[in-house]
């Protein structure tokens, strides 16, 4: 039985998703804070975040506290740390150098969605898909991380991009329907090749091995459709786990 997502519920404030929140230290789109922001359940800033939070949020701050904040406090200015601490935000220190302070946030979420025993759906991460190209690969790599930490997708949101990891050796059904999908979506096999078939289209994959040097699925776009019965959902298997991107229209 495929499992089914709709990547951009989030997104919509009608969405039925129920969602938790991590801010990366990269510049906030504020109609994207705003949606998710009331949605989340939990919401968290990673280190620098959380200036660009207070930054973002002027003269509403106090509407906007995350729940926490966490990193090795490299990147959080002095008095972004101070007025957070003030209103009462846990700052939670981690030093361990050896992850990214993404990979630290969305471990502390995974504890924190136990902890509270709350249903989530859909852990939502707004930034780590622009500026620095080291950087946007980080966010890729804590993707395979979060794989093995839950079961829940995790998606990564910034400018006009939306990407998640697929698991390997599951049906996945992706509905692609809810209005804010752009003409663009990419299959890319990072961490390893992998064995692909595909429907709901333009290009199709069956049974295709993508892997760099080979072919990669990038500038893909979707089955045309009827425009009363709207576009038909994308099913995508794979033997590997392997990168979904697509993009998003200007909400």
């Amino acid at each position: 039985m495929a499992e089914e997502f709709t990547p951009l519920d989030c997104l919509l404030s009608s969405g039925t998703q129920k969602i938790c929140l991590i801010i990366l230290n990269q510049p906030l789109e504020q109609q994207y804070l705003d949606v998710l922001w009331s949605k989340a359940i939990i919401r968290a800033c990673a280190d620098g975040g959380a200036n660009h939070l207070y930054r973002l949020t002027k003269g509403q701050q106090e509407c906007f506290l995350p729940d926490y904040i966490s990193g090795d406090f490299d990147s959080i200015q002095s008095d972004v740390k101070a007025f957070y601490s003030e209103k009462k935000c846990k700052l939670i220190e981690t030093a361990d150098q050896d992850l990214t302070d993404f990979t630290k946030c969305l471990a502390i979420m995974v504890e924190e969605i136990k902890r509270r025993q709350v249903q989530v759906d859909t852990i939502v991460t707004l930034g780590g898909l622009g500026g620095r190209f080291d950087q946007i690969m980080a966010s890729v790599e804590t993707l395979f991380h979060a794989q093995k930490m839950t079961e829940l997708p995790v998606v990564v949101i910034q400018g006009s991009s939306l990407a998640c990891l697929l698991r390997e050796g599951r049906q996945h059904r992706l509905c692609v329907n809810t209005g804010l999908e752009g003409s663009w979506c990419s299959l890319v096999p990072v961490g390893s090749p992998c064995v692909t078939t595909t429907t709901g289209l333009k290009w199709n994959l069956e049974e295709t091995e993508l892997a760099f040097g080979k072919l990669v699925s990038t500038s893909n776009t979707y089955e045309d459709h009827d425009p009363q019965e709207g576009r038909k959902a994308v099913t995508i298997k794979t033997d590997r786990p392997l990168l979904w991107s697509m993009g998003i229209k200007k909400m």
